[in-house]
């Protein structure tokens, strides 16, 4: 019995891709892959273009192709995870992008990595066919978050990743209301191993992603994964206030001995201080509202996307 191969592609307004991105992946299976089955999931989150049309267009000729499509955009990591929960196959590929910026042909060194024994393989970029600027913090953001992460997180590696059935097994237990899915993949453990490659350049239409969306995304892996930035606030109030009680006792021998000849000097000392101080205690009301906001919107139990229509699926 041929083994099933389940990959996930969440899309968002991808009328240009979706059908390119199907034909891609049915080529690779049937050309190259033709001892494994495989079932090719698009999630969409409530596009207003003609992506589902297409889309249905497929699946009424090709069961293969199954839609999950949801009642409005619930952002694309929500919909790979539950595309993932989704998934029935031996092995996910948790999330091959509707422009085909991550290469497909990888599903090929992906699966030999998996008969070698490896449950998680993830594709590192080790280039990116974008600017310098965004190229430059994306790989910052990833060292950071790698240093402050309580857990192994790999370097440069996105979803883009394929992981044995066991690892989805293991996914099935979280229950997170913002799943940072690569870190969630690393925090299960299994045998793992990374295969570089080239981020292409989107050939058509344009990204959904916005600047503000990547901090979100960004933050959220930070809040999720580490407590460094709440540990951090509290030794640096520490070294602050201990700073205070020394300057506090200098200022009072000070003025015991010079009385009011430095009167003047303490006034823009009172002013700088006041400012300064009132800045630190806002970025660090800011540091802990984004924890608390993750406790208030977790608690809450929101389903993770709301489905409008499944579409070939048992």
């Amino acid at each position: 019995m041929k083994k099933l191969i389940s990959v996930i592609t969440p899309c968002y307004n991808e009328e240009l891709n979706v059908k390119i991105c199907y034909e891609t992946v049915k080529k690779i299976f049937e050309e190259k892959l033709p001892d494994y089955d495989y079932e090719h999931i698009f999630c969409d989150n409530s596009s207003a273009d003609s992506t589902v049309q297409i889309l249905k267009e497929i699946a009424g000729v090709d069961k293969r192709v199954k839609i999950i499509v949801n009642s409005r955009n619930f952002g694309a990591f929500h919909s790979v995870f539950n595309g993932i929960l989704s998934a029935k196959g031996d092995a996910v590929l948790a999330m091959l992008a509707a422009d085909l910026q991550d290469p497909p042909e990888m599903i090929l060194d992906f699966i030999k990595k998996w008969k070698e024994g490896y449950q998680i393989i993830y594709g590192v970029k080790e280039k990116r066919q974008e600017n310098f600027i965004m190229s430059s913090i994306r790989k910052f953001y990833y060292r950071l978050l790698n240093n402050l992460a309580n857990i192994p997180i790999p370097l440069d590696a996105s979803e883009f990743q394929f992981i044995d059935k066991v690892v989805v097994n293991a996914l099935r237990k979280f229950d997170d209301y913002y799943p940072y899915v690569r870190g969630m993949i690393a925090s299960c453990g299994f045998k793992s191993t990374g295969i570089g490659y080239v981020w292409k350049t989107r050939k058509r239409g344009v990204s959904k992603s916005k600047f503000y969306d990547l901090i979100d995304n960004g933050l959220n892996g930070l809040i999720s994964f580490t407590n460094i930035p709440l540990r951090i606030c509290m030794f640096f109030g520490f070294f602050l206030s201990a700073t205070s009680i020394l300057y506090a006792f200098f200022q009072l021998i000070m003025t015991l001995l010079w009385r009011n000849e430095f009167v003047p000097f303490g006034i823009a000392t009172l002013t700088v201080a006041l400012f300064f101080f009132a800045g630190i205690q806002l970025f660090f009301l800011g540091v802990l509202g984004e924890y608390i906001g993750a406790i208030h919107f977790q608690v809450r139990k929101k389903p993770l996307v709301i489905e409008k229509e499944r579409i070939n699926f048992e």
